[in-house]
């Protein structure tokens, strides 16, 4: 394809993310929602198997979460809401239908701003709902080449929230980091994991082109099965240039939904796209509309964390970091804790508490960072303790260690668990402040580096800096640096 038929029309995308909550229980019964590690059909009751008769109670935490995600999404919380039937006839939902949200949800008319390459793009969102998730399907193959399928009733009813976007995303760039930034929101509200590989954070695209600087929507497309972020990116790309070519070639795209196959990189027909109306959605018998007080919706706006922006805002203004700094302290809501924690440990306010946030930073963003990823452990996981990284930048701005032994000593801080003070006195690495001590390290190091030595006294100055790195090798970091400069310089000038 020519990048002029590329720039001839524009992409028009909207996600539609499903997150399962975590909540103890199910959305309509007291079946544990903790199955994703079970046996199949274990956690499961005549509730979730849709057994006649039986009548669903409402979670309360799974609606509280829902009201909190949309609050987060800058959303309108309606002061009535109800629960529809969305009917379809698939074996995944043993009652034959699907208890969700249609006409009255519990929010609507949201956004979530997304940045890419400098540019801001305000994403509406349409409304974040609530729903019970589907049993899963698993498709199998015997010996003899014949297919079946086994249905796991275990995650039938677990309560399930979507939000919907607005098409408002121009690029599978912009799509991509609305949906990083929409789990990095969810988990920062602690209302889901949010993990694709597990299956409980999902996306549907839907995505249509249509020539540059028109208004109207064309047919859309339908994405599923993606399970990855690259592959919400990788799926909207092909099928973006997959419409275009068609469109380039004189036919019309069908509305549909396809499926991505990851392995083969494109896009497949799975079924024709369903409307509103085949859903034959109405109102749920067995269930009384909610009527949503705002004392209860300010109670639920008081309990929410600082998010994400606010948090990276206030990061930059109180501490005095860069954008980039802030942006890997804040990526999870632990970290950033962990980050506060140690600043709060040390001491001072005004510059000495930035000068000090920000060797905190220094220390987190880099050698904390190289460890983690080389050990896989997360923040949640690390040994050492807040208070002990706060100790240990306090003894190095205090000159009570040098940076090299400080380089030392957070390794196995990190790897122990143990404060910086035990280590430093059970390995015996407590500097060498006394000039008396490090005279004799002073003169063998002049004796066996001669030609620095002579082109010190040439007047080369630079000489000192390689002979200082020598004294520090041979203590083993352990000598002051300023101080050994000192006594070069002084044993060096008495040989003129």
């Amino acid at each position: 394809m020519t990048i002029a038929a590329k720039t001839k029309y524009e992409t028009v995308i909207g996600l539609e993310v499903h997150a399962q909550l975590l909540t103890k229980s199910k959305m309509f019964c007291s079946c544990s929602a903790s199955y994703s590690d079970a046996a199949p059909n274990t956690h499961v009751c005549p509730v979730c198997l849709g057994m006649p008769g039986v009548l669903p109670v409402i979670n309360r935490q799974a609606v509280e979460y829902t009201i909190m995600t949309a609050l987060a999404l800058n959303c309108t919380i309606p002061e009535n809401a109800k629960f529809d039937r969305k009917n379809y006839p698939y074996p995944d939902l043993v009652k034959g239908y699907q208890i969700s949200q249609y006409d009255m949800p519990f929010s609507q008319n949201g956004y979530l701003d997304v940045e890419v390459d400098g540019a801001t793009t305000r994403v509406g969102i349409a409304r974040v709902h609530l729903e019970e998730d589907t049993a899963r399907l698993l498709h199998r193959q015997n010996a003899a080449g014949e297919t079946y399928t086994l249905i796991d009733v275990n995650r039938s009813t677990a309560p399930l929230m979507e939000i919907v976007s607005e098409p408002d995303m121009r690029s599978p760039e912009e799509a991509r980091e609305y949906f990083v930034k929409l789990r990095q929101i969810l988990r920062y509200l602690g209302v889901s994991a949010a993990n694709m590989e597990e299956g409980n954070f999902r996306c549907d695209a839907n995505i249509s082109i249509r020539p540059a600087g028109s208004t109207e929507y064309m047919s859309k497309v339908e994405v599923k099965n993606m399970n990855s972020f690259r592959a919400v990116y990788q799926a909207l790309l092909y099928e973006a240039d997959r419409q275009v070519e068609v469109v380039e070639s004189g036919g019309r795209v069908a509305q549909e939904t396809r499926g991505w196959v990851d392995g083969e990189g494109r896009t497949v027909s799975q079924r024709s796209k369903e409307y509103a109306h085949d859903y034959r959605y109405f109102p749920e018998p067995d269930l009384l509309p909610l009527s949503i007080s705002r004392k209860w919706v300010e109670e639920i706006k008081a309990s929410m964390p600082e998010l994400p922006d606010a948090k990276r805002q206030r990061f930059m203004g109180e501490y005095g970091l860069s954008e980039y700094e802030v942006n890997l302290l804040a990526e999870t809501r632990d970290r950033s804790d962990y980050f506060e924690a140690a600043v709060a440990a040390g001491s001072g306010e005004g510059e000495p508490r930035q000068k000090f946030a920000k060797a905190v930073s220094n220390w987190m963003v880099g050698a904390m960072a190289r460890l983690q990823n080389a050990s896989n452990v997360d923040i949640r996981d690390v040994r050492l303790r807040p208070t002990y990284l706060a100790s240990m930048v306090d003894m190095i701005e205090k000159g009570v260690i040098t940076g090299n032994i400080a380089k030392t000593v957070f390794e196995e801080m990190f790897n122990t668990g143990k404060s910086a003070q035990d280590i430093i006195a059970d390995r015996g690495l407590m500097p060498i402040s006394n000039s008396d001590e490090l005279k004799s390290v002073v003169h063998n190091v002049i004796e066996e580096n001669p030609k620095p030595a002579q082109d010190y006294l040439a007047g080369k100055e630079e000489a000192v800096k390689f002979l200082v790195g020598q004294v520090m090798r041979q203590t083993k970091g352990r000598a002051e640096p300023g101080l050994a400069a000192d006594l070069l310089r002084e044993a060096l000038d008495a040989r003129r």
